[in-house]
């Protein structure tokens, strides 16, 4: 594997964590376990709307996924519960080992950037700036730009044209398969976080991570110290 000169890392449950997001979900539902089910709907879903060319931005698409989510359930989700997930959303905090595992890659003398499926928020922080690890990226781009969701090509390679950089000088770090799937398929390199709930696929024709690792302490260890091993 060439060795990356980029990390573009996905923001939500990678950096940033969703659990927090599971009062919500236990007031609504009594079982936080739905937090699961509403994130992997929302997932889909965002790749319908980019292969029916429907766009609509994270956070809405988010909010009208919970209150399907409710119709399956029979709980009724109320304009407030909308507004409590939104707010939600753009202030999760970060895991415990990003910020020093940021900042050891940074050292090191990697470009950090983001690559999230949420937009810019108009109206305040985003969740990557209220989590206080905004300052150890030198972009933050988002897919709203391309009117499409990860993992289509299009956004892998609007990070490319953006920082004026090629593909094999990029590797995605995120902790879901169908983004190292989808970074992999326009020649990035890529690194799996296995976050709880979040292993690998080990499905034979399907590209592999280049890297497993179980946290951003590992991703340090294994870009700075394990590389200089090799």
């Amino acid at each position: 594997m060439h060795k990356p000169s980029v990390l573009v890392f996905d923001v939500n449950e990678t950096l940033i964590d969703i659990d927090s997001l599971a009062p919500l979900f236990t007031e609504l539902f009594d079982d936080e376990r739905i937090l699961r089910e509403w994130f992997a709907q929302l997932i889909m879903y965002s790749m319908s709307a980019t292969l029916t060319e429907s766009y609509v931005n994270f956070s809405t698409l988010a909010q009208g996924v919970l209150r399907m989510v409710g119709d399956i359930h029979h709980v009724h989700v109320s304009d407030d519960d909308l507004l409590r997930l939104k707010t939600g959303l753009l202030t999760m905090p970060a895991h415990p080992d990003a910020a020093e595992g940021l900042a050891r890659l940074r050292d090191k003398g990697f470009r950090l950037v983001t690559l999230t499926n949420s937009p810019p928020n108009p109206d305040g922080p985003t969740a990557l700036q209220s989590s206080g690890l905004a300052g150890f990226f030198e972009r933050q781009l988002s897919v709203d730009a391309c009117q499409a969701f990860k993992p289509a090509p299009a956004v892998y390679r609007y990070v490319c044209e953006t920082l004026g950089v090629a593909p094999s000088d990029c590797m995605m770090v995120a902790a879901h398969v169908w983004d190292t799937l989808g970074a992999q398929n326009v020649g990035f390199s890529a690194a799996l976080i296995t976050r709880p709930g979040n292993p690998p696929l080990p499905v034979e024709g399907l590209a592999q991570p280049n890297l497993v690792v179980a946290d951003m302490h590992q991703l340090a260890e294994e870009l700075t110290e394990g590389w200089r091993h090799n």
